[in-house]
C-alpha cells in the first residue's frame, strides 16, 4: 500500500514567506504518485497566540503566575484589554487584508507602545523614505516584539519570531540539555503546537511524518513533535532532516534523539525518502536505504547501501506550495535595512538554479559537503517551467532564487528566456561578485525582473579574501556592484571580521573600504557577521594552515559543526563589533562618511592605511570599453523602430519607442535599411540570439557604409548603446 506523507515545518523560520522544503519534497513526491500533506506550524502557531484568544490565555496565565515582571512587562499587562482588542486587527493589516488601518497606526493614538517603541526617536528621521504603509508596519512589528518580549520573559523563554529554544540547538554537541528540556512540562507554546499537529494527524492520518529542520531554532519544535507523535501515535513513523541536520549531525550516536524521531536523513532529501518509503512497503531492506540514521538494538547505526545515485535537478518535479496558507503570511519591517526588508517582507516563492556551489572554493564554507560541493545546474527552459506552474499555484509573482551562488551563464539564460516568454517576474538571488557581471548583462538581469543582488565582499581586504580563496579583489567587487547599481539593481554586501590572522588594522582598512563603498552609491545594503569556524570548511578541517587553533567544543555524541578557536596572530575581534555595527547602520543612510573611523570605536584604533577615493579610481579604471569577443551575444531590450525613408534627401529616418520615451536618429539610407533588418534578430524572441561574430559577418558582407571598425566609433552605434542595445 502506498504510504501517507505529512511534511512538516516545525516552528520557528519566517513570519512572511514558506520555508521552501516541504514544497521541494512535496514536489517530488507528486512525481512518483505519493499522497502528501505539507504545513508550516510556525505561522499557524503565531497566528493560534497572536489572536483574541490567544492573548487572552496568554494574560489569564500571568495572572495566576507568580512571576515578578519587568516594568515593560507590566505595563503590557496593564494594557492588557487594549492588546485582545487591536491584535487582529494588527495581524490582518499585516497579511495585507486591512489596509486602511494605517492610518489609525501611524497617528499614534492605536497602538499601545511598550519598550520598542523607544528606539523610535532614533529611527523617526529614517522614515521620511518610507511611506504611510511601510510606516505603518515598522510600528506594527514594533508592537508585536513587544508582546514576544513579555512572552519570553513571562511565559517562554525559547520563544522567537524566526527560532523557538535556539540556544539548545546552537552548538550543542551533547544531547543532554535538549533532553531534559523536553521532558519538562510544555509551555503555552508548545501546547499550542502539539494541538495544530494532532488536528493534522487526524484530518491526514499520514503513516509518515517529515520534520524540516533548517536552523538551530527549528530542532526543539521538531522534537517537541515527534515527542507527541512518538507518545500518541507510535505507528507513524517520524522522519527529519533539512540544512541543521546537514551540517550538525553527520556523526550523532546519542541514541536518546531516536526518543523522538525513528529516521535521521543527510542532504538531499528527495532520495533518501524515496528509499524510505520503499523500505516501509516491502521493496527495500534497511541495509539499501541512502544516508539514514536509525537505531537498532540501542545503538545508533548508519545505512547508506543504496547504489542508486542522487535524483537529478531535472526530475525532482516542481515545488509544489499547495496546502500552504500562503495569504496567511504577515509582512513585517523590523529594521530600516534594504536587504533585510525583502527578507521579512512580501511573500516570495523559493526556487534554485543550481545545486551547490560552482565555485565551490570558500576556505570558510562547508564546501566538503555534497549540499555545496555537488554542482548542478537547471536549464533555463525548466526553471521558467517551473516559475510558470509556481505563479498559477501561488498567484505570487515574487521569486527568491536560494542559490549558494547563481551562475552568471545561467542568469544570462534565465533572463532572456524570462523576455522571451514575457513572463512578470520580480526576483533576487545570490551572487559571487564575477568580472562576469558586466554593464550590460546587469541591465539584462534588470529587463527580466531581477530588483536585487547580494553577495559576499567579506573581509575587504586582499590578503584576506586571497587567504579565504573567494576568488575577487576589492576592486573587482566595487566595480560590479557599480554595474549592479547602475541598472537600478540593489546590492546588499556580505561582510566579514575576525577571520584568521586578520589584524586590527586590516579591520579598520577594510571598514574604509566599506565606508568608501557606500559612499559612491555602489551599495546599497550590508551586514556584518564575526567569522565562525565549523567542522566542514577547509579552516575547521585543518586550522594550523590558517595559525588558528581549535579549543572545543568536546564531541558529546550530538552535533559537531561549530568550532571554538584560538586566533593568536590576529587581533582581538570581539573589540570591534558594535563600532562596525553603528558604523554601518549610519552610512546605509548616507550619513557619517565625513566621520573619523576611531569615532565608531570606545578604544584606540590604528589609522587606515587605504588611499583616499580607492573605490572611485577602481571604478574609473573599469575596462567597460575594450573589443567585444565573438561569442558575445547581441540584443537590443525593447520593440524594433520604425523606418522612415526620405529619398529626395537622402536620409532614412529610425524611431523608438519604449516605455518612458521615444527617440530616434537619421543615417543614411543604405544604413538605415540593414539597420531595421537586423533588428528582428537582436529582439529577443523564438529565434536564437545572434552573436557578434554573425553581427559583424552580416555588415561586412552587406559592405554597408564604412569598414567595421568605424562603424563601432560612429554616432548611431553610439546611440544604439546608451539607448538598449546590449553585448553579452
Amino acid at each position: 500500500m502506498k504510504q501517507k506523507v505529512l511534511l512538516l515545518t516545525p516552528p520557528f523560520t519566517q513570519l512572511n514567506t514558506p520555508y521552501p522544503a516541504t514544497a521541494y519534497l512535496k514536489g517530488f513526491l507528486n512525481t512518483k504518485g505519493y499522497a502528501s500533506l505539507q504545513a508550516d506550524l510556525g505561522i499557524e502557531v503565531i497566528l493560534k497566540i497572536f489572536s483574541r484568544s490567544g492573548l487572552q490565555q496568554l494574560f489569564d496565565a500571568l495572572e495566576s503566575s507568580e512571576v515578578a515582571l519587568s516594568d515593560n512587562a507590566y505595563r503590557i499587562y496593564c494594557l492588557r484589554h487594549t492588546y485582545i482588542s487591536t491584535i487582529e486587527p494588527v495581524i490582518r493589516f499585516l497579511q495585507h487584508k486591512n489596509p486602511t488601518l494605517a492610518h489609525s497606526i501611524c497617528d499614534g493614538t492605536y497602538l499601545p507602545e511598550g519598550s520598542r517603541f523607544a528606539v523610535l526617536e532614533d529611527l523617526e528621521w529614517a522614515f521620511g523614505t518610507m511611506g504611510l504603509q511601510d510606516k505603518a508596519r515598522h510600528l506594527a512589528t514594533l508592537y508585536l516584539e513587544d508582546l514576544a518580549d513579555l512572552i519570553k520573559e513571562a511565559i517562554d523563554p525559547h520563544f522567537g519570531f524566526s527560532r523557538y529554544a535556539e540556544r539548545l540547538g546552537r552548538t550543542a554537541s551533547h544531547f543532554d540539555d535538549i533532553d531534559q528540556s523536553l521532558r519538562q512540562a510544555d509551555s503555552m507554546v508548545s501546547r499550542i503546537l502539539k494541538k495544530q499537529l494532532a488536528q493534522y494527524i487526524e484530518a491526514f492520518a499520514p503513516s509518515m511524518v517529515c520534520l524540516s529542520v533548517p536552523f538551530p531554532g527549528n530542532l526543539f519544535g521538531a522534537l517537541k513533535c515527534g515527542q507527541y507523535i512518538k507518545t500518541h501515535h507510535p505507528e507513524i513513523k517520524v522522519v527529519m532532516g533539512g540544512g541543521y541536520a546537514n551540517t550538525e549531525l553527520r556523526r550523532v550516536g546519542d541514541e536518546r534523539l531516536f526518543d523522538y524521531i525513528d529516521l535521521l536523513t543527510l542532504a538531499d532529501g528527495e532520495a533518501p525518502l524515496l528509499f524510505l518509503l520503499e523500505h516501509l512497503e516491502g521493496k527495500r531492506p534497511l541495509q539499501e536505504l541512502k544516508r539514514v540514521f536509525a537505531r537498532q538494538h540501542g545503538v545508533v547505526s548508519y545505512f547508506n547501501g543504496a547504489k542508486e545515485f542522487d535524483i537529478p535537478q531535472r526530475e525532482t518535479g516542481t515545488p509544489d506550495y499547495r496546502d500552504l496558507k500562503l495569504h496567511d503570511y504577515l509582512s513585517v519591517i523590523e529594521i530600516v535595512n534594504p536587504m533585510h526588508r525583502l527578507w521579512s517582507d512580501g511573500r516570495w516563492n523559493k526556487l534554485t538554479l543550481a545545486h551547490g556551489c560552482y565555485w565551490g572554493k570558500c576556505s570558510f564554507c562547508d564546501v566538503s559537503l555534497d549540499y555545496i560541493q555537488r554542482y548542478e545546474p537547471v536549464t533555463a527552459a525548466l526553471i521558467c517551467d517551473r516559475i510558470e506552474e509556481i505563479i498559477t499555484q501561488t498567484q505570487q509573482n515574487g521569486f527568491h532564487f536560494v542559490d549558494e551562488a547563481a551562475p552568471p551563464a545561467l542568469m544570462r539564460d534565465l533572463a532572456l528566456e524570462i523576455i522571451r516568454r514575457k513572463l512578470t517576474v520580480t526576483w533576487w538571488t545570490n551572487i559571487r561578485f564575477e568580472k562576469r557581471f558586466s554593464a550590460d548583462l546587469c541591465r539584462l538581469l534588470k529587463a527580466s525582473g531581477c530588483i536585487a543582488i547580494s553577495g559576499g565582499l567579506e573581509v575587504a581586504s586582499d590578503r584576506l579574501l586571497t587567504l579565504m580563496k573567494k576568488g575577487v579583489t576589492v576592486a573587482q567587487v566595487a566595480r560590479v556592484a557599480d554595474h549592479f547599481t547602475r541598472a537600478g539593481i540593489m546590492v546588499h554586501a556580505y561582510l566579514m571580521y575576525g577571520f584568521p590572522t586578520q589584524t586590527a588594522q586590516e579591520t579598520i582598512d577594510s571598514l574604509e573600504m566599506v565606508r568608501q563603498l557606500f559612499e559612491e552609491g555602489v551599495v546599497q545594503s550590508g551586514f556584518w557577521h564575526q567569522f565562525a569556524m565549523t567542522s566542514h570548511s577547509p579552516v575547521g578541517l585543518d586550522p594550523a594552515a590558517y595559525q588558528v587553533k581549535a579549543i572545543g567544543p568536546t564531541f558529546g555524541g550530538f552535533a559537531d559543526n561549530d568550532l571554538y578557536h584560538e586566533d593568536e596572530v590576529g587581533c582581538e575581534h570581539e573589540l570591534f563589533s558594535e563600532g562596525l555595527r553603528k558604523s554601518l547602520f549610519n552610512y546605509m543612510h548616507g550619513v557619517g562618511f565625513e566621520f573619523p573611523l576611531q569615532d565608531w570605536f570606545e578604544f584606540e584604533t590604528p589609522q587606515t592605511s587605504v588611499q583616499k577615493k580607492y573605490i572611485l579610481r577602481s571604478l574609473n579604471a573599469d575596462p567597460a570599453d575594450k573589443q567585444p569577443t565573438d561569442t558575445r551575444l547581441v540584443l537590443w531590450l525593447g520593440q524594433a523602430p520604425t523606418l522612415d525613408i526620405f529619398e529626395e534627401e537622402g536620409i532614412a529616418v529610425l524611431s523608438f519607442y519604449d516605455k518612458k520615451k521615444e527617440w530616434g536618429f537619421e543615417t543614411s539610407i543604405e544604413l538605415g535599411r540593414w539597420l531595421a533588418a537586423i533588428f528582428d534578430k537582436w529582439v529577443i524572441g523564438s529565434h536564437p540570439p545572434l552573436s557578434f561574430k554573425e553581427f559583424r559577418e552580416s555588415y561586412t558582407e552587406r559592405r554597408v557604409q564604412e569598414d567595421f571598425p568605424t562603424f563601432l566609433t560612429s554616432f548611431e552605434w553610439r546611440q544604439l548603446r546608451e539607448n538598449g542595445l546590449l553585448l553579452i
